[in-house]
């Protein structure tokens, strides 16, 4: 099975401070499970793993 990326945007300060520090700024993140509209996510940097809406999350924003 092909390995899914989401990419995501800061939208808090709080998720500003994780983006910098543990994801060092990059945007991609591996999917490792989806359901009932919600995606946890791993970053790139191996740093960082948390659950997002996949829409109207208030800390992240999905970009493409």
């Amino acid at each position: 099975m092909k390995t899914e990326f989401v990419y995501v945007r800061p939208k808090t300060m709080e998720s500003r401070d994780a983006f910098d520090s543990l994801m060092y700024q990059l945007h991609s993140c591996k999917v490792l499970e989806r359901r009932n509209g919600k995606v946890f996510v791993k970053s790139i940097t191996g740093n960082h793993e948390f659950w997002l809406n996949e829409e109207g999350d208030r800390e992240w924003e999905v970009i493409k």
